[in-house]
């Protein structure tokens, strides 16, 4: 289950790309997006049950229509979750649920206790002793400071089940690195960290590609001093 302090999802890095981007909340509706391998290449919907998109542009519409369905238009969230089966021969048998980053300040039609919802909602799925945990956080600021951390720690006190993922790894201050986290020798998991380089906004405005993405992440991790043996490990 992935959740951050308002940052895009790694399931935003899957082979397939249909799930919406853009500033501000984008998953406003837990996401339970069900991966199966087939040598067929298709999603469905629980609430369209028997209609199968072949288009992942398509998907993406839909997620947004259903968002906004319960939601409304103006960010509203709402706790109920939008169920996709996703059939392809480029994944792996998996279940992931995306949820909404934590946020602080309601913006749009979003209650005054929008940040107790979103944690609220967040703990519901994370409490569940046979899930692991993916606590996003961006590796350009304080990892002590991590609400991603802080709340997977509530549910997961000895860090058994959760994953840490940095992003931002190529927006660090220059002369700095994440090494020292990413080999897991400061605040430990016992499943560790992965560092990941998403595609920005002007990279999607762009229509770059997930597999161009991935080969960029690629030539970063090996070109960079700090990360190309840690790379190696992965």
């Amino acid at each position: 289950m992935s959740f951050s302090g308002g940052l895009c999802s790694p399931a935003h890095a899957a082979p397939l790309d249909f799930l919406p981007r853009g500033s501000g909340i984008v998953t406003r509706r837990p996401l339970i997006l069900q991966l199966i391998q087939d040598r067929n290449e298709y999603a469905e919907f629980l609430h369209k049950k028997g209609q199968y998109f072949t288009d992942f542009d398509a998907v993406r519409k839909e997620i947004e229509d259903e968002t906004d369905r319960v939601t409304g238009q103006n960010k509203g969230i709402s706790p109920h979750p939008i169920n996709l089966r996703v059939f392809s021969p480029n994944v792996l048998n998996l279940t992931l649920i995306d949820l909404p980053g934590l946020t602080k300040v309601p913006v749009g039609d979003q209650p005054p206790d929008i940040e107790q919802q979103i944690r609220d909602m967040i703990l519901t799925f994370i409490s569940r002793e046979t899930c692991l945990i993916l606590a996003v956080t961006p590796a350009n600021s304080d990892l002590a400071t991590s609400d991603a951390l802080k709340l997977a720690k509530e549910v997961d006190p000895q860090g058994l089940r959760t994953i840490g993922v940095l992003t931002k790894l190529d927006l660090m201050d220059e002369g700095t690195d994440a090494r020292e986290i990413l080999e897991n020798r400061l605040f430990a998991l016992r499943r560790g960290y992965v560092g990941v380089v998403n595609r920005g906004q002007k990279d999607i405005v762009g229509k770059k590609d997930i597999r161009a993405a991935l080969d960029a992440e690629r030539k970063f991790f090996l070109s960079h001093p700090a990360y190309r043996w840690v790379y190696f490990e992965f």
